[in-house]
């Protein structure tokens, strides 16, 4: 039996919209009960800067404050809060003493770790609720969304805080 050709969905399909945009909403909110369930009160932005840390090392706050595409002051701000949390440390760069480093502690790790294993349960969960066909299915059509909506390449998704995996020692996902 020949299966007949879907039709081409319409961009402008209410129900498809519809549909993404409650996907999106679970999705964001996995991603702040992960952050809100870390013992640390701690907001998405600055989350955000502990996870450009891991990701890409000991950085100054004007490479940081680029990275996150965020005004130098609040970046420094932000990493205030920070430091004085004990989740980030200030050193001197002995490389270019005009600048110190940012560097993650063991504090700040165990957090990142934290939030984005906590992350991968929710998921996890999630899908668990969901059919094994379904799942497979979706894990396609997801992986199509993400790609015309430019996603990053894999070297890249950890830097902007976006991927579900934890850094190894050295940084990469």
């Amino acid at each position: 039996m020949i299966a007949s050709p879907q039709p081409a969905l319409d961009p402008d399909d209410d129900e498809v919209t519809d549909a993404v945009l409650a996907a999106a909403r679970v999705l964001v909110g996995v991603a702040i009960r992960s952050i809100a369930a870390a013992e640390e009160s701690i907001g998405v932005n600055q989350f955000r800067a502990l996870v450009i840390i891991a990701s890409r090392g000991p950085l100054h706050s004007a490479a940081l404050a680029e990275a996150m595409g965020l005004h130098p002051s609040n970046a420094t701000r932000t990493c205030d809060r920070l430091v004085a949390e004990k989740l980030l440390d200030r050193r001197d760069n002995p490389a270019d003493r005009r600048h110190l480093q940012l560097i993650l502690t063991k504090k700040g790790r165990r957090l990142v770790d934290g939030v984005m294993n906590r992350r991968r349960t929710l998921i996890k969960g999630i899908l668990a609720q969901m059919p094994d066909g379904d799942r497979r299915q979706l894990a396609d059509v997801l992986n199509e969304f993400a790609q015309a909506g430019g996603e990053p390449a894999e070297q890249d998704l950890w830097s902007v805080g976006w991927t579900t995996q934890t850094p190894d020692d050295n940084g990469a996902p």
